[in-house]
């Protein structure tokens, strides 16, 4: 759907800005707190908030030298990678931080009356979509803002902001996250859910490095030991 805003953009000669955030460590620093906050917002039942507070709590750990060790510290932040409802209770604390930010900005104009929400997210992939550049930086702002208070940030250095101005790319606009400049598309790609996006705003390259990749890693695939059907 971000490919499309951008190729709808450029055709239809509109302006959009598209801002591509990083969480720093997803997983690794949501609260605990944060994950019952969620869980009472969605109304689950009482009797697994508790459950899974009781889980939560017995998070901890401790550090070892050859002559010492430290107490158990308890942890209150951080989820588990291994756990079969992690990215559940992930998506649920995301979703809190996602719609307190919603209202900054309304949906982006795409031209031939088509419109798209400005926020966009999945798992730990953070979109923001909007036709006006003071609208990106007031939700640029307001997730920041969020972020800081759940004690999460984002990663400007891993962000990254492309600005349309009819139909074509902006250099000159440029965004921050964390009061830190965000590097543009055309200094550095980014890969977001499957594709790659720069400055070019065409998939002409990478459908020639798909290929190549594909003459290069057929070979190597049929030459190697397993049988047949553990090739495919």
């Amino acid at each position: 759907m971000i490919w499309e805003a951008i190729q709808r953009a450029k055709s239809e000669n509109q302006n959009l800005a598209v801002v591509w955030l990083d969480l720093a460590n997803a997983y690794g620093s949501v609260p605990h707190e944060m994950i019952q906050l969620s869980l009472r917002m969605y109304h689950v039942p009482e009797v697994i908030q508790v459950m899974l507070d009781d889980y939560f709590s017995g998070f901890r750990m401790r550090f070892s030298t050859d002559d010492y060790t430290t107490n158990w510290i308890n942890l209150e932040v951080g989820i588990a990678m291994v756990c079969t409802i992690s990215p559940m209770l992930f998506v649920m604390a995301m979703e809190v931080i996602l719609k307190a930010a919603e209202g900054s900005a309304g949906p982006a104009n795409l031209g031939g009356g088509c419109s798209m929400p400005s926020l966009k997210a999945f798992m730990d992939d953070t979109t923001v979509i909007c036709s006006k550049e003071d609208e990106t930086r007031r939700m640029s702002t307001r997730l920041d803002v969020l972020m800081s208070w759940c004690r999460m940030e984002f990663k400007p250095k891993k962000s990254r902001s492309l600005s349309i101005r009819k139909g074509k790319v902006d250099e000159a606009t440029t965004f921050t996250i964390a009061e830190q400049k965000i590097p543009t598309v055309s200094q550095e790609p980014v890969k977001s859910l499957g594709r790659w996006y720069d400055s070019s705003m065409k998939d002409t390259r990478r459908g020639a490095e798909t290929l190549e990749l594909a003459s290069q890693s057929l070979p190597a695939i049929n030459k190697c030991g397993l049988q047949g059907k553990f090739k495919i």
